[in-house]
């Protein structure tokens, strides 16, 4: 069992940046988890939006969002990270962290962007 926490979460305006934080904590090793990270606006389905590997030495992104914003993790510290750069109000919503199979999720942290 793995259990996630996110933070990092806040309201800001356009063009300004933000980096979310996700800690892991349980039996099985961090390490063992390719992560993602999905993100839910209101009235609307939960959508992909960054995915890394065990190692961190691959990565995949939405396109609504390639090019600003870059997952990252730190295994030594059980912890993967979402910066985010040059954010528009579309990027509004819940982020949440979650294990590639989506079997874990944390509880999510909100992402507020107006302009």
């Amino acid at each position: 069992q793995v259990l996630l926490e996110e933070s990092g979460g806040e309201s800001v305006h356009t063009g300004d940046s933000l980096t979310l934080s996700c800690v892991a904590s349980g039996r099985s090793p961090f390490s063992h988890y390719a992560m993602n990270w999905f993100r839910q606006a209101p009235g609307k389905e939960r959508e992909f939006v960054a995915d890394i590997n065990w190692s961190g030495g691959v990565t995949k992104y939405a396109d609504s969002v390639k090019g600003r914003f870059t997952i990252s993790r730190d295994n030594a510290k059980n912890m993967v990270y979402l910066e985010m750069n040059n954010l528009k109000p579309e990027d509004t919503g819940v982020y949440y962290c979650t294990t590639r199979n989506r079997e874990y999720w944390g509880q999510g942290t909100q992402v507020t962007v107006s302009s």
